[in-house]
């Protein structure tokens, strides 16, 4: 295995991980983003009141994105497979 290759596959592995990521943790951050703007317009400062929305949107976040998110990681997972016997030289 070259460097370059080694390279490419590294930024690689990097981009499916931030696709991966990326959906359900946009959805934590506008909900609390949302639960903030919230929390700053009636004053309320309650920790405990962002904790639960931002579960709930991770779990919809998962539910919705996870067949999308398991097709991309067998993907990239199956592409390693298929590299393994050049790797091995």
């Amino acid at each position: 295995m070259t460097p370059e290759s080694a390279l490419s596959l590294g930024q690689e592995a990097l981009k499916v991980a931030v696709m991966v990521g990326a959906p359900v943790m946009g959805l934590g951050l506008a909900v609390g983003l949302l639960i903030s703007l919230f929390q700053a317009t009636t004053q309320i400062n309650e920790a405990g009141l962002q904790f639960l929305p931002k579960l709930l949107a991770a779990l919809v976040g998962l539910v919705l994105f996870g067949p999308w998110m398991l097709t991309t990681l067998l993907d990239f997972t199956r592409h390693l497979f298929t590299l393994l016997p050049q790797m091995a030289r």
